[in-house]
């Protein structure tokens, strides 16, 4: 019986929320298929670079000098660290449609999140289009066979990233590094929007050591975390100046949705309408209390 209740209010609470977000989601959809759509944009710069790579020695760097090489055998324990950050990342910005306690809508936040990576990326395309650097990747020095991408044979090939290979094994440094790009937009987005105070703490922590791993597995450069750790910062911190804040839904007892113009609008007319309509009441209530002083200060005398 209870567990009925639980999953019977549960499902309500989905469906309002589903309700509420799907009418956000109409008046944002392109915004947010846009980012969705320069995700596969980004894929396929990054898989061009692969054509344009020439192997060559790994290049002096501080960060290789100073960490030991994690090596062939553990270089998946940078991809452990990233997967750490990114899918529960994926899974809180859900959250409102399950939890009764709510601070944001998914869409926006999505909208916001979206805004940030795509500006990241569009740098990021810039600058490893710019200047070519030999791959510190085991897959991608001299001598191993992934190492170059011959001229695609046709079309699809292109369109379809040679996937999986060329997704899995793509060469080429590209400054800067995309895992960093994630990893520090969803960090400072929890800090923003998050509410425990330990996550927050160890996102950052996380976001560190994310970032030693990288240099440690030789898939990026020192230059390229360096890198990604200002440019990403500064992006964030324009987009939030120039964005309009997320409606904060914490103890709000008004409407599900966020107001538009026209209704904040139609909102403050109302107000002052109504704040115009006390402000007279108390005048009016005022004169009678004054006359009734009066008459009762002539009747005494």
């Amino acid at each position: 019986m209870y567990i009925a209740r639980f999953f019977t209010k549960l499902w309500r609470r989905i469906s309002t929320e589903v309700t509420v977000e799907l009418q956000i989601f109409l008046g944002n959809w392109k915004l947010v298929l846009a980012g969705l759509i320069f995700q596969y944009i980004h894929g396929l710069a990054v898989h061009g670079v692969h054509y344009l790579h020439q192997p060559g020695p790994v290049l002096q760097d501080l960060g290789f000098i100073l960490l030991p090489e994690l090596g062939k055998e553990k270089f998946y324990i940078s991809e452990t660290s990233f997967s750490v950050i990114f899918f529960p990342f994926i899974l809180w910005t859900f959250h409102p449609f399950v939890y009764k306690t709510k601070r944001f809508y998914t869409v926006l936040l999505w909208r916001r999140v979206l805004a940030c990576i795509v500006t990241s990326q569009f740098l990021r395309i810039i600058t490893f289009y710019s200047t070519h650097l030999p791959g510190p990747s085991y897959h991608c020095r001299e001598g191993s066979e992934i190492a170059r991408l011959p001229p695609p044979e046709n079309i699809l090939e292109v369109i379809l990233l040679n996937f999986p290979q060329g997704v899995m094994y793509g060469c080429g440094d590209l400054i800067f590094s995309s895992h960093m790009i994630f990893t520090l937009v969803f960090v400072r987005t929890y800090n923003k929007y998050g509410s425990v105070r330990l996550i927050k703490t160890l996102s950052w922590l996380m976001a560190i050591m994310q970032s030693l791993l990288i240099i440690a597995s030789r898939k990026h450069y020192s230059v390229d975390v360096v890198v990604a750790w200002y440019t990403v910062n500064l992006v964030v911190f324009f987009i939030d100046q120039k964005l309009t804040e997320l409606p904060d839904r914490t103890g709000s007892s008004g409407s599900l949705l966020p107001l538009n113009n026209r209704d904040k609008t139609k909102e403050e007319n109302k107000q002052l309408l109504n704040d115009t309509a006390d402000r007279r009441q108390r005048i009016q209530m005022s004169g009678k209390n004054q006359d009734n002083g009066n008459n009762l200060h002539f009747e005494e005398v």
